[in-house]
């Protein structure tokens, strides 16, 4: 293949892939911008097949083949529900197709100029990292893991021995000092260091991981790419760690958290408890009594505006269609349903569209946080399904916890509220809920699938 076909074809493919990425910045095209990136990496391997002059050897053809098969079963067998920790396994993956490039040239080619041997270093480490740090964020969102963040003692300490640590292989292996050796040491040092990042992260902090760590896996293959001058490869993975930092710091801005505090496990699970001490006992004259909660499905029933929050314990209660038959009921009673989506809602971005597209709701009814926020204190009734530390009060309140200063939305300024949740403890960051103890809100305690059951039973007889 000619050059000036190849620098054509790498020209396309990019275009492809922005033009995917584009596409997916909305719900109405987001799948139309899947498959517009598929087919233009797709095509990057086909061209770069031909330009290798390796599209009839038998083996590469081969690997493709089973790679392919694979990889369309594990898209066809994974549910909805397990889709962050397929992302983060996907990540991984790139991130060690990246590291197995540096490892092949430096210890398997004899003649490397300095920079190539010191890219494929860098595409090593930086791969390993991002390999095993991806495959503990996905054993953390699987359950395999404690999904509680792991508190390590002296983690700056071990942190930045493993950073000086690669740092001197790095430099060794730029100068083909004892790469044989050296080499895989490195590999281990970058995997633990991987593992040490990650194991750290868990409650509303772990969207923030996933789209770093996809940043990440596509930082080590341009890095790879510089090591076996592939042009094409450096473009493509440039493109994905650009818009993998864009939403990373995306995420940050929606948790009102600093990438560096991310970074340096700045993190903590236990709120601070404000405790005042009463001067007497408190006796039956002295107690409040509590109003009745109304029944919620006179609440339902006489909204006149609805807006539902959803959140992970939907995914984990596969309640979406449950979600989707009560908004339509609603709506066929002509009460206003809107849905209210949180930017870190779900363990991954993007993950409560997913949900609601699967069961077809309209993307028109879709509002992000910024744009309904200030809608809640005219809202006559607030439907939580799910969600948890997205809509606790308590983050304006409770220092040196997950959530403390993270925008939440703020269901609670609703008339009324009913929560279905599976019961009243605290969230993934580990703090506890204050707005189940407001008096405009209804708990309903439960799996959200058969909660909301119930409820369209009510409603239906009602």
């Amino acid at each position: 293949m000619s050059g000036a076909w190849y620098m054509a074809g790498i020209v396309a493919c990019v275009a492809g892939v922005i033009a995917g990425i584009r596409l997916m910045n909305s719900p109405r095209t987001a799948v139309l911008g899947n498959i517009t990136g598929a087919c233009a990496l797709g095509f990057g391997v086909v061209l770069t097949l031909f330009h290798e002059g390796v599209a009839t050897n038998l083996l590469v053809l081969g690997a493709l083949l089973l790679a392919g098969i694979l990889g369309g079963m594990l898209a066809y067998a994974v549910k909805t529900i397990h889709m962050p920790q397929t992302v983060a396994l996907l990540n991984g993956l790139g991130g060690a197709a990246s590291a197995l490039v540096g490892l092949a040239i430096l210890i398997g080619v004899d003649v490397v100029a300095v920079a190539e041997r010191g890219a494929s270093a860098l595409a090593l480490m930086v791969g390993a990292v991002t390999f095993s740090g991806s495959l503990t964020a996905a054993g953390k969102l699987s359950g395999l893991l404690p999904q509680q963040p792991v508190q390590v003692r002296r983690y700056r300490l071990y942190s930045t021995v493993l950073a000086v640590v690669l740092l001197g292989a790095a430099l060794l292996l730029a100068c083909n000092v004892g790469a044989q050796t050296v080499a895989p040491v490195a590999l281990v040092v970058a995997l633990g260091l991987g593992v040490l990042f990650a194991i750290r992260i868990g409650g509303a902090d772990m969207p923030i991981a996933i789209s770093l760590l996809n940043s990440m896996s596509g930082i080590s293959a341009a890095i790879a790419g510089f090591a076996v001058n592939s042009l094409l490869l450096v473009a493509v993975g440039a493109i994905v760690g650009a818009a993998g930092f864009i939403l990373t710091r995306i995420m940050c801005g929606a948790m009102n958290r600093s990438l560096r505090v991310v970074l340096a496990g700045a993190t903590t699970t236990n709120a601070r408890a404000a405790t005042v001490e009463p001067d007497t006992a408190p006796t039956s004259d002295t107690v409040p009594s509590k109003p009745e909660k109304p029944d919620p499905v006179t609440l339902l029933r006489e909204a006149e505006t609805v807006v539902i929050v959803p959140g992970y314990g939907m995914a984990q209660a596969q309640a979406q269609m449950q979600v989707k038959q009560l908004a339509d009921m609603l709506q066929e009673r002509d009460t206003p349903v809107r849905f209210a989506i949180h930017p870190v809602a779900g363990r991954m971005p993007g993950h409560m569209h997913v949900l609601l597209a699967e069961v077809d709701v309209s993307y028109d009814l879709l509002f992000e946080m910024d744009a309904i926020n200030d809608d809640f204190s005219s809202t006559d009734l607030v439907l939580v399904v799910g969600a948890n530390d997205v809509v606790n009060p308590a983050a304006s309140t409770a220092e040196d916890t997950p959530i403390y200063g993270m925008p939440i939305l703020r269901a609670g300024e609703a008339r009324h509220v009913i929560v279905c949740n599976l019961d009243d403890k605290p969230g993934y960051a580990g703090v506890p809920n204050t707005l189940y103890e407001q008096d405009n809100v209804v708990l309903m305690e439960g799996d959200a699938a058969e909660t909301l059951k119930t409820l369209i039973a009510k409603l239906t007889d009602a």
